[in-house]
């Protein structure tokens, strides 16, 4: 298995398009502070909660990923849509690759293992080789329940038209400060925020599980993601729909899928415990 993967997810040579493209996001993201606009801040906070809160958090990582509670076909439409909002590449890629790294958690074969650098596993990983540009039908076999869903597939393929379309539309109605705000400074900060999944929480935290790998849970981390970053909970229940386990962990993810489950949207909702 070891040997496919890494045939798969190659580390060799720059990804020219994602340094291109994540370098004309980063310099979007300095543009938007010199138009700014109370408006688009607040239309760039709710898109950041849709996409990174809903899309990644509730639909990518905790339903498409693990399974940790059913919905009707529409609402995982829904959230995976709300996914490709954030610019991490298409469901099947960004599940298969998450779940490479539980099998092989800061272990040889872990895409994003802060032991090969920290700085690796925040963002240079996704600069090399083909990691965020490998092809659907390569990332099947980790994704074969994905892969059978032909909105999924079409989805993977085309995971930057809703991005495209959400840009046209904030440009026509809010402008230039609003598509800088909006698509730009959000996108590059989610992508941060993301990224330190990767990084922080397996660098700096604390570990209230002894699990087999470096996850640590990190409030900072979990604050901005919604709840991702109480990662050494995740890790040591990886099935469980809900992240921050303790009163005091707060998970606007898990929020969101408890609102589905009170409207009969969400079913089979998963749930680990501290006891």
């Amino acid at each position: 298995m070891q040997t496919t993967i890494s045939r798969s997810l190659s580390r060799d040579g720059i990804n020219w398009i994602s340094l291109a493209v994540f370098s004309i996001f980063h310099l979007g993201a300095v543009a938007a502070l010199f138009y700014f606009s109370w408006p688009a801040v607040f239309a760039a906070v709710g898109l950041y909660w849709i996409s990174l809160s809903l899309g990644i958090g509730a639909g990518y990582h905790r339903l498409l990923t693990h399974r940790s509670f059913h919905t009707p076909r529409w609402i995982e439409y829904i959230l995976a849509v709300c996914g490709t909002l954030a610019l991490e590449g298409g469901p099947i890629a960004w599940v298969a690759t998450h779940r490479i790294h539980h099998q092989f958690s800061d272990k040889p074969g872990d895409p994003h293992t802060p032991r090969d650098g920290k700085w690796w596993a925040h963002i240079i990983w996704t600069l090399v080789g083909n990691s965020t540009h490998n092809k659907t039908a390569q990332f099947a076999r980790y994704a074969p329940d994905l892969s059978k869903d032909r909105f999924l597939v079409w989805l993977s393929t085309y995971n930057y038209v809703p991005l495209l379309v959400l840009s046209a539309l904030l440009l026509s109605f809010g402008g230039l400060p609003f598509l800088l705000w909006g698509v730009f400074f959000r996108v590059t900060m989610g992508l941060h925020v993301t990224w330190m999944v990767n990084s922080v929480t397996h660098i700096w935290g604390r570990r209230r599980f002894p699990t087999r790998d470096d996850s640590k849970n990190n409030w900072y981390v979990a604050l901005l993601s919604f709840g991702e970053g109480w990662h050494n909970n995740h890790h040591a229940h990886p099935t469980s729909a809900r992240h921050g386990l303790a009163w005091y962990e707060l998970d606007m993810s898990w929020l969101a899928i408890r609102v589905l489950k009170m409207l009969g949207l969400a079913t089979s909702v998963q749930v680990a415990s501290l006891n």
